[in-house]
């Protein structure tokens, strides 16, 4: 029983920071170490959890993928077609690259709570910064994203390897660095996550088949389903926050969070 409450609590987790600016991977770690989820199996749960948030994005954004398959009569959508695949291909394939030949290091050295503190408060003043001096936002629908913008995001995206540094945080700083539309931005890096969660989602299903047996499937099920609804609510909370908000409250929460985790998982 123990082990459905503990799948439940880290699907929430899973959820709630997967496509916001704090860290999904950082606080798995954070809430696997203080429940004492570790080992193997643990670790093939986690990402397999990502999968029910990224079909969350799916969900959300059906009609932006179906358009990228099946490109809309309406000239105006450009996100669309081979058009919208080039531009996720761009962005995609920098983090890729890296993160296949330098995945045994990242899963080694960049994984743990110490790292992770860091990382938290590195992104955390990354993004006061660049809300600070981040140039006027020229692009103001997606429609209007160019090669060059989706390549920059592309490259910031690299930065999230670095376990506590989140993705959604490097592919909206760069998209706002880019001239970007917050907003834009933000939405862009939910699209732009669907296609490399998943490679990087199944490269690490694979490489761990070994240690996935039957009886773990009923609370990998609980945990899929409880972030696929979580990640879903998260999503439309934020972007209809990004209404109101900059990114500097999500900044100061990681910087809290970091402070929190060191005194309490390295000091100790």
């Amino acid at each position: 029983m123990w082990i459905i409450v503990v799948a439940v609590i880290m699907g929430i987790v899973e959820g709630l920071t997967e496509f916001v600016p704090v860290s999904s991977t950082g606080h798995l770690i954070i809430v696997g170490n203080l429940l004492n989820f570790k080992g193997d199996a643990a670790k093939c749960f986690e990402v397999f959890i990502q999968l029910g948030a990224i079909l969350a994005v799916v969900w959300l954004y059906w009609d932006r993928f179906i358009g990228l398959l099946f490109p809309p009569k309406d000239k105006q959508v450009k996100f669309s077609g081979l058009r919208g695949i080039w531009l996720l291909i761009l962005t995609t394939v920098p983090a890729s690259i890296a993160g296949f030949f330098l995945h045994d290091i990242i899963k080694k050295y960049l994984f743990s709570p110490v790292s992770v503190v860091l990382a938290l408060a590195v992104g955390a003043i990354a993004i006061i910064i660049v809300e600070k001096y981040k140039p006027t936002p020229h692009t103001k629908t997606l429609d209007e994203l160019t090669g060059k913008q989706a390549l920059i995001v592309g490259l910031f995206q690299c930065l999230s390897l670095w376990s506590g540094m989140s993705r959604s945080a490097s592919t909206i700083m760069g998209g706002m660095l880019c001239r970007l539309d917050r907003k834009v931005a933000a939405v862009y890096s939910f699209l732009a996550a669907v296609p490399i969660m998943f490679a990087a989602t199944f490269y690490d299903l694979y490489k761990s088949r070994a240690f996935l047996h039957t009886s773990d499937i009923p609370y990998f099920a609980v945990g899929f389903v409880v972030s696929f609804i979580f990640a879903a609510i998260a999503v439309k909370t934020f972007i209809k926050l990004l209404s109101r908000w900059t990114l500097v409250p999500f900044a100061v929460y990681r910087l809290i969070i970091s402070v929190i985790v060191y005194i309490v998982m390295v000091r100790s």
